[in-house]
């Protein structure tokens, strides 16, 4: 019915420096996952602002899609993929992000 996709799902809490996280997050991190990260075919990255459920310890997510589940896992899995993710570790102060692969199905309504 939708289309389908598989994708690495990276939520990282709340940094103890919200400024400093922006520019490693930014200028180091974003740039490594796109020069190291062979076989991604799409990248968003969501800065969460609000909720109506109140304060919550998302702070940014991050969204890596891939052409298929094999290819998400051979990305990850190799140097290449463990050493992006080793920094995604290490920049996040505010505890380590929680990393999810993901099966997704969408849906576009206009």
């Amino acid at each position: 019915m939708g289309t389908h996709g598989v994708k690495v799902v990276v939520i990282y809490p709340r940094p103890q420096d919200e400024q400093a996280f922006e520019t490693a997050y930014l200028e180091q991190h974003v740039p490594l996952v796109e020069q190291k990260l062979k076989g991604i075919t799409r990248l968003v990255l969501t800065k969460v602002t609000g909720s109506p459920q109140g304060n919550v310890t998302a702070y940014r997510i991050a969204e890596l899609y891939f052409p298929s589940l094999n290819d998400l896992n051979a990305c990850i899995e190799s140097d290449a993929g463990k050493e992006v993710m080793a920094h995604a570790q290490a920049i996040s102060t505010g505890g380590p992000p929680l990393i999810l692969i993901c099966e997704e199905e969408a849906f576009v309504y206009w």
